[in-house]
This record gives structure tokens, sequence and C-alpha cells, in this order.
């Protein structure tokens, strides 16, 4: 029987060094692209999570050699991949559990032609279209067709030709499959409100390696020359800016003394000063940031005095993904702040686990919350609660090493996709967690 919570006895400070896992999301485009050569792909700094090992299994039933070196380090050789595989049944079933599988529409559509792929899942966050990939794919000459019946959307577009296209949102995900279709196209493909995380800039650089002609990286103007095979490289992961966005977090909201090693700082965008603006100490030591313990910390206020507004933002923006973070670090904090959950529309809702924990939070509508911060004069107290996605997920757990008293999280598998294991390496700090 699968594990399935987490027993946490919160209220005692935390002390010592964390390393953040490699990035969970950069690692599920990574892994699709070895489907664009033939050639030995080697790839490090995997994290070690439920989403990427079911990638790799899944690229393993489309018959790509995985040769794995050790627990975040593998061989990837692509030269004998079974496309009659994309119809089985079990592809499909496991395919339809991860949303990552989608990015594998784009490299199979340029390496061969033809792709299927059911719809995908993931986090429960609202609405995540598809339409952005769809778009692109169609865009470079592709045909897809959707099976309601069968949930399956299928490709076809034997000859990809590059042409110019303007994103209808900057989508991480859909960026890098439009890039990993148009890698293999004949002639220019001109990419225009292309995302450009520092993940995406990871892939352009992987991809250039291997021989493709990307221009524009890091920008939101991507220019590729298509190229007529890739070869292989090797790839190491980056730090997950989300663990150490989460760490950061952890720290302040615990009182706690934490060390976050090997960041990539330069990687980490405004992620440091987002929470210095909720008054949190952050002394940057190399390639290392240590948070020292802090009795209280207090949110900034704007230059003339009106209430801090944290919102999310394409990249260079400040990232969807730690909102939930923030907004659960706000509530001991000294002073107000508005979250603004502007790209998924079902993100804030697992404020009501906080607001029973004795959090002060005005739920204003699907995407906006007023946290009025504790100032760590009142614990919150310990409760039973369920996770309902990743992020979400991490937050709980947050607010459950902050709280008085014994917490109880179910459905932590959905943490589980996200990060490593993680009760190991809080407990490594001093954290009273149990998994049951």
């Amino acid at each position: 029987m699968e594990l399935s919570s987490f027993e946490v006895i919160g209220g005692k400070s935390l002390k010592g060094n964390i390393t953040p896992q490699g990035a969970k999301n950069e690692a599920l485009q990574i892994l699709c692209a070895v489907l664009l050569s033939a050639e030995k792909i080697t790839v490090s700094n995997i994290p070690d999570i439920r989403d990427t090992n079911y990638l790799i299994y899944l690229l393993e039933e489309l018959n790509v050699k995985v040769e794995k070196l050790s627990a975040n380090k593998y061989i990837f050789q692509a030269d004998d991949v079974d496309l009659e595989k994309l119809k089985n049944p079990e592809y499909l079933e496991k395919a339809s559990k991860i949303r990552g599988s989608v990015m594998t529409l784009g490299p199979l559509l340029a390496r061969f032609g033809k792709a299927h792929i059911p719809k995908p899942g993931g986090d429960k966050i609202g609405r995540r279209r598809i339409d952005t990939h769809l778009l692109g794919f169609q865009k470079l000459g592709a045909k897809f067709d959707f099976d309601q019946d069968e949930s399956i959307y299928t490709l076809n577009g034997e000859n990809l030709k590059g042409t110019y296209m303007l994103l209808d949102e900057a989508s991480v995900t859909g960026t890098a499959n439009i890039i990993m279709a148009a890698v293999l196209a004949k002639g220019k493909t001109t990419i225009y409100n292309a995302a450009c995380e520092p993940y995406l800039q990871q892939l352009c650089n992987m991809l250039n390696r291997m021989g493709a002609k990307i221009s524009g990286v890091g920008s939101n103007l991507l220019t590729i020359e298509g190229v007529e095979e890739l070869g292989g490289t090797e790839h190491t992961c980056l730090p997950d800016m989300i663990e150490v966005g989460s760490f950061i977090g952890l720290a302040a909201l615990t009182g706690s003394d934490i060390t976050i090693q090997n960041v990539n700082y330069e990687m980490l965008g405004i992620i440091p000063n987002v929470f210095r603006r909720l008054g949190i100490e952050i002394i940057r030591k190399g390639d290392d940031l240590h948070i020292p313990e802090q009795a209280s910390y207090k949110i900034q206020k704007f230059i003339d005095g009106s209430i801090m507004t944290i919102s999310d933002a394409p990249w260079p923006g400040f990232t969807p993904d730690l909102l939930s973070i923030v907004l659960v670090v706000a509530i001991q904090a000294k002073g107000s702040v508005l979250i603004h959950q502007k790209m998924f529309e079902s993100r804030l809702f697992f404020v009501d686990k906080l607001i029973d924990m004795g959090a002060q939070i005005i739920l204003c509508d699907p995407h906006r919350a007023v946290v009025i911060g504790l100032n760590k004069e009142q614990s919150l107290r310990g409760i039973k609660m369920s996770s309902p996605d990743i992020r979400a997920g991490i937050s709980l757990l947050m607010a459950a090493l902050s709280a008085e008293g014994k917490s109880v999280i179910s459905n932590i598998g959905q943490i589980d996709r996200g990060y490593q294991n993680i009760d190991d390496r809080l407990r490594a700090l001093g954290a009273d967690i149990v998994r049951r």
C-alpha cells in the first residue's frame, strides 16, 4: 500500500545546510529532448522524483535505451524508437498522469513526422490548455486531430517548415515544445512572445550543443535555423529555484538558521529580492544563501506607503510556482500583503486550510488573497489536511512545521511528484516529520 501522509510536530526551529535538488521543470523538458537524436545524451542532476521517474519510464516504453549511472545521472539513446508503442493502452494511461509527457510531441513530430498523446493530467490548479503547443505545431505545418472518445491527440507533419509565429501566451512548456519541433524543420522559425525562463535557456543551450541553431536565447524573440539532424551531448540540470524559494520561506517562517547550498544565484532572477520585500534577511556567500534566525520580519511597503502587492508574471517576472510559498511566509510577517495569482484560477483555494490553522487571510476572489501578518505573536495550530497540488503541498508542509502541535497532511503523493526525499532532508535540519 502506498504511504500517503506526513505527520508533523511543528514549532521547532531548524538548523543546518540543505542543497536544492535538480530543477524538476527543466528536467522534464530535457528528458523529452533526448528523442531528437539517435546519439547518446548524458543528463546529470535529474531530481529523483515521481514526475521525472514517470517520464523516464515512458521513454523506456518507447524503446529509448536508458542507462542509470546514479540516482540523478542517466545516459539516454533514442536510436530505435518504436512509434507503435505510442498507441499502447498502458503507455497512454501512464502518459495521461504526467503533464510533462506533452513535451514529447515536439521532438516526435520533428524527427518522425507523427506523434500521439493522451490529454495530459498534472496539478489541479485550474484550466491548463495546450492550445499554444498545438497552434505552434500547426504554424509549422502539422495537422492535429483530437479523438473525443479516447481523449487522444494525434499529430501528423512529415515536412515541417519554418515560419514566423506570435505565441498567444508565453507558455514555458509550449515554447519548449515548439522549439523542439522547429530545430529540425526546414528553413527559419521566429518565435515572438517566447517564454525565456532559465530552464528554457538551458534547453536551448543543450540543443545548440547538439547542433541546433537557436539565437536570441534568454529573450522573448527566438530565431531557429532548421538543421538536418542533431547529435549527442552532456547536460547538467540547474538547481530547482522553487526549492530555493521554499527553503528561504521555511527558514523565515520557523525562525531557523539555514544555509541553502549551490543555488546558482545568477539564475534566480528576482526571487531573492521578492523574499527580501517580506523582510527576510538573505546573505549571499558565493553560491550559497544563508538565512539567519530572525525573531520577526516586516513586510515592506511601496515607496508611496501603499500596501505591498506580490504577483506572478512571465520570466523575468516572479514565477507563479512560488506564490503559494510567499503567501504562507507572509502569515507570520509583520504587516499586510496582497497576493495576486494571475495565471491559475484555482491555485489559492488551499488557503481555507491555512485559515483553519489560525492564519488571517481574506480570499478576495480566485486570484487574489490579502494576508494580514500575525508577526509571530500567535502560532498556527496543527490540523489534518490534504495536499491539492505540488506547490500548495509544500506550502502546507511549511505551515505545519511552524505550527504548534501535530498536523497530518494526506495525499502527499502530490508533494513527492515535485520534491525529492523531502522528509529525509527536512529531518536532517531537525524537523519532526514522519511518513505514514
